[in-house]
């Protein structure tokens, strides 16, 4: 976008013989970044650059495939996922939309793997976890499941990667775009999140690719643009739900700034809304068309309402999160448990899960922003404006289990981190501290997320110190947060590797996931108990035992003073107790 308003020779022969394009008077593509240092920067070399990051970035999600085993959340995509492919319907859980579960049951629906009859028998939401467990251990090749449901979630990450980088270079130059993808791909949520069959990503990826389609739209809104925005939008709906909350208010907050700094006149705009109307039906039709694909054209009844429709499953399944949102959501912050959560929860989630440096970055990429904020007629503005209304759009939430609900924040946040970076790099031609700022930034966002491999989703920042393994109490990161930001039982794997090598033949579990666990690798194994500790080996979900204490300092509250042996992974906390334990 631009206050620059390109101007037509009314003189000149032939134009009314030229095909005419829809194009606002208010709305234009932005000018050309002004020649700088980065004009050397060619387009070659950034693709290259953009290119290595997002290979590094997915080699580094797929090593993690063999650490880990499947989290809670994915036993219940994968089931819904292989019903749509199956059966070609949509009937065991409609709360999310169908696109990311697909994608992750598409792997293991090629290898021959369908569903496997636990739905039919129990058609609760024990039956749909039973399902998916099912579908995991079908043909007894759990780890090439898991693998094939995972890579069906990782062109997400290359979405999302490329949104970014079009996003960026588009209105700041293609050093700022290749800065932002960096910064994007190092942070370790972003890569946690691109690597489990869960919604996240898709909505990361597809909340940025609806963003650039509608500022691309808006600058010149031809049949072309109108329908890639819609397939984009439509799209960013069949990811997950809560793109309807986050995309109104992020486009607002992005026109406020737009017509703040661009100033257009009252006729300019009531022009720019007029030419917009039949390029707005197309882009709707088009979403409407491909939201109806994605739920396979069906139509019937909607439950709650005494009217067909097509796609009944999306309103029912709207309606099902606008529920659950109503009725909350059991959440954990600071030792607390609530149902409604806390205004301030995702602040402090992004706080202490974002890197520290990249934090640094962004502060001074968002003071530089407000700064040139009239530059570009407010697009200076625009990704930070995108990510703060998603960050207001959570707070204002019921549901506060994890910063993945947010996911999308990290678009626009790169971005703005991105536009810091580049003008550090631009100062530092002449003030040396400003160089070495930058550089200690880079090298230090790329080592905290390097050395944070492969725990992603337990990632915390500096601000979260660590203690002493056998400290007794709460550890450093369990103190704030649980859940997926810490312990999502993905480390069963782990645990039962730590048994083998300890030579542990039995012992007992309070788990996140209850499973096979035979096929784990466990041995054998009785369920723990909440009010005291079985004799012997006692293995304790971090997540489950915040849950059952509220937060106390130890699982069971008549042994405070037995320290852990050890913890296994981020997630799970191993006791001993011999046959009669004793407590203080």
């Amino acid at each position: 976008m631009s206050t620059t308003e390109s101007r037509r020779s009314k003189s000149s022969k032939g134009v009314k013989d030229q095909p005419r394009q829809r194009q606002t008077e208010a709305v234009r593509r932005p000018a050309a970044p002004q020649r700088s240092w980065g004009d050397w920067f060619k387009r070659r070399v950034a693709g290259l650059l953009v290119f290595g990051f997002i290979a590094l970035g997915t080699i580094r999600i797929i090593q993690t495939y063999e650490v880990f085993n499947h989290t809670v959340d994915e036993v219940a995509h994968i089931a819904c996922g292989m019903e749509w492919l199956d059966r070609g319907t949509y009937k065991i859980e409609d709360q999310h939309p169908p696109l990311a579960r697909v994608m992750g049951a598409l792997g293991p629906y090629l290898s021959g793997i369908g569903m496997q009859g636990v739905w039919d028998k129990q058609q609760d939401s024990g039956g749909m976890y039973g399902e998916g467990q099912a579908i995991f251990w079908a043909g007894d090749h759990y780890q090439q499941t898991l693998v094939l449901s995972h890579l069906g979630i990782l062109p997400f990450f290359w979405i999302a990667c490329l949104a970014v980088y079009f996003w960026a270079r588009r209105y700041f130059g293609a050093a700022t775009g290749v800065a932002a993808v960096f910064l994007f791909s190092f942070v370790p949520s972003v890569l946690a999140h691109s690597s489990v069959t869960t919604t996240d990503m898709a909505l990361t990826a597809f909340m940025g690719a609806v963003f650039v389609a509608m500022l691309l739209w808006c600058e010149e809104p031809t049949d072309r643009r109108s329908m890639i925005f819609g397939t984009m939008g439509a799209l960013a709906i069949l990811s997950k739900f809560s793109c309807l909350a986050f995309f109104p208010p992020a486009a607002l907050a992005v026109l406020a700034a737009y017509l703040a700094a661009g100033h257009p006149r009252i006729r300019q705009l009531l022009a720019s809304a007029k030419d917009l109307l039949l390029p707005a039906a197309l882009a709707l039709g088009t979403a409407v068309l491909v939201i109806w694909a994605g739920y396979r054209f069906s139509y019937g009844p909607v439950f709650f309402a005494n009217i067909k429709l097509p796609a009944p499953e999306l309103f029912s399944g709207i309606k099902s999160v606008w529920e659950h949102n109503k009725s909350g959501h059991p959440s954990y912050l600071f030792g607390e448990h609530r149902d409604f959560g806390w205004w301030y929860f995702f602040p402090v989630a992004l706080g202490i899960k974002t890197p520290f440096p990249f934090l640094l970055l962004l502060f001074y990429g968002a003071w530089e922003s407000v700064r040139r904020w009239k530059e570009k007629a407010g697009a200076f503005l625009f990704p930070l404006c995108f990510s703060l209304a998603v960050l207001g759009v959570g707070m204002a939430g019921q549901i506060n289990v994890g910063v993945r609900h947010i996911l999308p924040v990290y678009i626009g946040f790169s971005i703005t981190a991105a536009i810091g970076a580049v003008r550090l790099y631009e100062i530092g031609r002449t003030v040396s501290w400003a160089k070495w700022f930058l550089w200690v930034c880079i090298g230090w966002m790329a080592y905290t997320s390097l050395a944070a491999h492969p725990d992603y989703i337990p990632y915390f920042n500096l601000l979260v110190a660590d203690e002493p393994e056998t400290a007794p109490g709460l550890h450093g990161p369990e103190k704030i947060l649980a859940d997926s930001d810490l312990d999502w039982g993905q480390d069963m794997r782990r645990l039962a590797t730590r048994l083998k090598e300890k030579g542990i033949g039995h012992f007992s579990m309070i788990p996140l996931i209850f499973d096979d666990y035979g096929k784990d690798g466990l041995p054998p194994l009785d369920w723990g108990k909440a009010d005291h500790p079985n004799p012997g080996w006692n293995a304790v979900s971090i997540t489950m035992w915040l849950n059952m204490r509220m937060g106390v300092a130890h699982p069971w509250p008549d042994y405070t003073n037995v320290q852990p042996v050890e913890h296994v992974g981020k997630g799970i906390l191993l006791y001993y107790f011999p046959e009669k334990p004793g407590g203080s």
